[in-house]
């Protein structure tokens, strides 16, 4: 009995000591600003920074399939990409994966903002702003607009997109399986915020899943140095954020395949399988069980 009570307080004992030393600096600070200011020494210590995907040379992918993914927000295992919501009353270092990615738009530090998942067509920071709010006039002021009168600023009603409205985010990923290493990988490239259209977002007849569209698509291989700056509140241990890069590419969040590279130009599942929900769960199980059936059938002989 008094082994297993030595091993608890040893087990308490280390784990207090993590969350004392989970914030740079805490302890020794003598002002709040200096809280989570590393030393030069910690800096080169700790090395933080993503984890360098590699070389893949072409001739080592024995199979890939490309994969569009949908991250249903109201789950919730997918709570960390959603809050905190309200930036009001939070610190700088914690926000959502949208304001996330907006910030660094609006910052010029991501700028490959594309209209759609083949990343074609590049956006310019004035086309995601105006894919992102709405201006709309008032009854008075069309009013006054009727008799030459000058607008005021009470006449114009301007609505913006706010991370509360993001319903979701659409990723597009490929599986391969790397011959050399002998095993199914999976590589994030793109991912984009979805939400109803901000011209319509207030009107409560459009509550469907389908009317949500994708705001712009950002190429993820780009902005991996952002997603790991940004933190995200650890559940388990909030003396150690996590990053967004890191729960990207674990892939520790859950998500529907609703399109699949195939010899129909891509088709989403609902283009074959309408008005069947059910159905459409079921059949993106069948294309994520293919996935994976492909890696345990190569060591089948």
């Amino acid at each position: 009995m008094n082994v297993k009570k030595g091993i608890f307080i040893l087990f308490i004992t280390l784990l207090t000591s993590n969350l004392i030393n989970g914030q740079a600096n805490l302890l020794n600070a003598t002002i709040p600003e200096e809280i989570g200011v590393k030393t030069a020494d910690q800096d080169a210590a700790d090395n933080d920074k993503p984890l360098p995907y590699g070389f893949i040379d072409d001739r080592d992918i024995l199979w890939s399939k490309m994969v569009w993914e949908y991250i249903d927000l109201n789950e919730k295992i997918n709570l960390p990409f959603y809050y905190p919501s309200d930036t009001s009353n939070i610190e700088s270092s914690r926000r959502s994966l949208y304001d996330t990615l907006l910030r660094g738009i609006k910052a010029g530090d991501i700028v490959d903002v594309y209209d759609d998942s083949y990343f074609e067509n590049r956006l310019t920071l004035k086309e995601v702003k105006q894919s992102l709010s709405k201006i709309d006039t008032t009854d008075a002021g069309i009013e006054k607009l009727n008799f030459g009168e000058e607008l005021l600023e009470e006449d114009v009603n301007i609505r913006d997109l706010i991370s509360a409205d993001i319903e979701g985010f659409k990723i597009k990923g490929l599986y391969y399986f790397d011959k050399r290493q002998g095993e199914l990988k999976y590589r994030l490239l793109g991912i984009a915020p979805v939400s109803p259209d901000v011209n319509f977002i207030d009107d409560q007849e459009n509550n469907d899943v389908s009317e949500l569209v994708e705001l712009f698509w950002v190429w993820y291989p780009g902005v991996r140095d952002i997603m790991h700056e940004m933190k995200v509140f650890n559940q388990k241990n909030s003396a150690f954020p996590l990053s967004y890069d890191l729960l990207l590419n674990a892939r520790r969040f859950n998500a529907i395949i609703y399109r699949e590279e195939n010899v129909y130009g891509n088709r989403d599942v609902s283009s074959y399988i309408k008005n069947n929900a059910l159905f459409q769960v079921l059949e993106s199980i069948k294309v994520r069980e293919h996935i994976r059936d492909y890696e345990l059938d190569m060591w089948n002989y």
